[in-house]
């Protein structure tokens, strides 16, 4: 620390002259033991200076500061200088000429270090001069080695020496160069800031083989019988030259086995061992064992060994395949869309061997069978017809699985051909079916009434049902008034369907009318034929109890000992005839006969008209003959013209 005080108050004062005092020297040198070295050395001091009993000068080692009373290499005033440079140095410059060169002879390596020079002008006139000369003294040469030695890519090994001795010229030779494929060999001499350095160059390819193989650069000098020799060991760096690994192989659910893999190269690689792309186990080493017990299917597939070291990576894979059946296969959910879209069903499945794959729809082969992981069934702009489960079946040597889903489909509601009104008994029956997914809501619309005829409106016997897709409305009409009030015959009813994807409005036609009055036509004919049998009948009767009761002029009512009996036959005979004429089926569904038919008691009979508001009545009906009766206004005739007499008789 004191000698530090002291220096801090001449550095103060040089401090305004230092841009003046200038020194050049050569920032490294070298040289080898027990030669001679030559530092450069030239410098210069302000011009206002007059030396004062000359120009002196004095070389330091170690440092540049007096007070420290670093090692005296050389001074010009006296030959005083430190132990270990006696002998050994001499100025080679003239300190006059502003020289300040200096040779040191058989140096050591305990010469090594920094050298500085010291300016003395006389009086107060004294500098030393902060830049420095580093001497490195080497006991063997230098051999450039790159980083990284790579296989199969030109190398250059340069061996250097020293050639700072005037009296001592250096010879270089490379060793152990036999083994190289066509080495290369290229001497020069490089000269930077008045340093000497002799150097000659090795080229050549090395293999993985040169791995491990040593290399020798040795110098020696002419006239003297120090030799100097460096030997080296080739690190070549290449990448995973060989990865081996087991053959593939078949194994049984439940079993185990060990895999080895074996990986050559330089440096020791990474080994990894993967499942597909899963990353199992991972060590440095040059091989790796991986041990797989009580084996199941999903370990089934291809393992690989993965050798890297960072300058390249190998991998070697095998398959492992375990046997097994079939494993559920793999769908999509449930699906629901809408009719013109395009959907995929995906299915995958798993076995060994691979699984076959089919497609069904209810039962029914759809798409194509393929021998793949997976299957994919295109549906393109569906129908509702695409309605239905779906199944995928896997199948193998060892087993099957199948799983299922449902497409729905939902469209916008379609009118059936059915649709429409027709005549019954009780006035007009009018059918609106549509066809749609969500369900269609109908309505009926009378134009002519300006009336729309729904479940919150339901005066006109309104009611519908549904069956799947297909759901139903039905009205009956029974008086006039409730078909219009236009005047005419026609019955104008509109239905309209819908739902959240559409909606249509038609108008029903009404159909049959010509059967239904056919049916009426033939159903009176048969009738009266009947009835006029049955009169003829009782005539018959009547004359041969005339005959046998000797009573022609009595009364045939009063003749017939049970005249209830009688009635009833003629009323059941009447009852039968309507239900083979009248019975009929309509709009493709079940409906009952137009004329109702009884199940016990007689059969309820609603009017169409003014009388449709009349209390419903037994009726029953007989025709008698009444000797000298009256015509019954609007009674029936015979249609083959027979003029008898008829009346109707009415019973409560």
């Amino acid at each position: 620390m004191k000698g530090l005080e002291l220096l801090l108050p001449l550095l103060l004062i040089l401090k305004d002259v230092s841009a003046q005092w200038n020194v050049w020297m050569p920032r490294d040198i070298s040289a080898m033991t027990n030669s001679c070295v030559v530092i450069p050395c030239s410098f210069t001091y302000p011009s206002g200076i007059r030396p004062y009993r000359g120009v002196h000068g004095i070389w330091y080692f170690g440092h540049p500061y007096p007070q420290l009373f670093p090692p005296v290499v050389y001074k010009s005033r006296t030959d005083i200088v430190h132990e270990s440079y006696k002998g050994r140095t001499k100025l080679l410059g003239d300190l006059t000429q502003k020289n300040c060169t200096l040779l040191i002879n058989n140096v050591g390596l305990e010469h090594s270090g920094r050298y500085y020079f010291r300016a003395d002008l006389g009086g107060a006139n004294i500098y030393t001069y902060p830049d420095f000369t580093k001497l490195q003294v080497l006991d063997q040469p230098n051999i450039d080695v790159p980083e990284e030695i790579i296989s199969d890519q030109s190398l250059d090994l340069t061996c250097y020496v020293p050639d700072n001795c005037p009296d001592m010229s250096p010879q270089i030779h490379w060793m152990y160069t036999d083994y190289l494929p066509n080495p290369l060999f290229t001497p020069d001499n490089v000269e930077d800031s008045n340093t000497a350095v002799l150097s000659s160059t090795l080229t050549f390819t090395p293999k993985p083989m040169h791995n491990g193989q040593l290399l020798g650069c040795r110098v020696h000098y002419e006239n003297i019988t120090f030799v100097y020799e460096r030997l080296i060991s080739l690190d070549i760096k290449y990448a995973p030259r060989t990865v081996w690994v087991n053959v593939s192989q078949e194994v049984m659910e439940g079993s185990s086995v060990v895999l080895h893999c074996d990986v050559d190269s330089n440096p020791t690689p990474t080994i990894t061992w993967f499942f597909g792309d899963t990353e199992l186990m991972s060590e440095v080493a040059s091989n790796s064992s991986l041990p797989l017990d009580n084996l199941t299917p999903e370990e089934d597939g291809v393992y690989t060994c993965v050798g890297d070291n960072g300058y390249g990576s190998m991998n070697t894979s095998m398959y492992l395949a375990v046997n097994y059946p079939p494993r559920e296969p793999w769908i999509n959910e449930s699906l629901t869309v809408l009719e013109g879209s395009s959907v995929a069903l995906q299915c995958t499945s798993k076995g060994n061997p691979m699984p076959t794959l089919t497609w069904l729809k209810d039962g029914e082969l759809v798409g194509t069978i393929t021998a793949e992981e997976g299957s994919v069934l295109e549906l393109h702009k569906v129908t509702p017809q695409a309605h239905g489960v779906y199944r995928c079946l896997a199948e193998n040597e060892h087993g099957r699985a199948s799983n299922s889903l449902n497409i729905t489909v939902e469209f916008a509601p379609v009118l059936i051909d059915n649709s429409k009104c027709t005549i019954v008994r009780e006035g007009v029956q009018c059918v609106c079916i549509a066809s749609g997914n969500p369900e269609p809501v109908i309505e009926f619309y009378l134009p002519d009434l300006n009336i729309t005829i729904n479940n919150s409106n339901n005066p006109f016997n309104y009611h519908t049902y549904s069956d799947g897709y297909t759901s139903t409305g039905i009205i009956k009409l029974q008086d006039k008034g409730e078909r219009g009030n236009n005047g005419d015959t026609a019955v104008h009813v509109h239905c309209s369907i819908s739902n959240m994807y559409g909606s249509e409005t038609i108008r029903l036609e009404l159909q049959q009318e010509k059967k239904f009055m056919m049916a009426v036509i033939v159903g009176t004919i048969g009738g009266v034929a009947v009835i006029a049998f049955i009169i003829a009948a009782v005539r018959y009767v009547g004359q041969n109890n005339k005959k046998e009761n000797g009573n022609p002029g009595q009364d045939v009512g009063s003749k017939v000992e049970n005249p209830s009996m009688f009635y009833s036959a003629v009323k059941k005979d009447k009852q039968s005839l309507r239900k083979k004429v009248l019975k009929t089926e309509l709009l493709g569904s079940k409906f009952n006969s137009i004329l109702e038919e009884g199940t016990g008691d007689d059969s309820d009979y609603q009017s169409v008209g003014p009388m449709a508001g009349m209390e419903r009545q037994e009726l029953n009906y007989a025709a008698l003959e009444f000797l000298h009766g009256r015509h019954l206004e609007g009674g029936f005739r015979r249609a083959d013209g027979d003029t008898s007499d008829y009346t109707e008789i009415k019973a409560k």
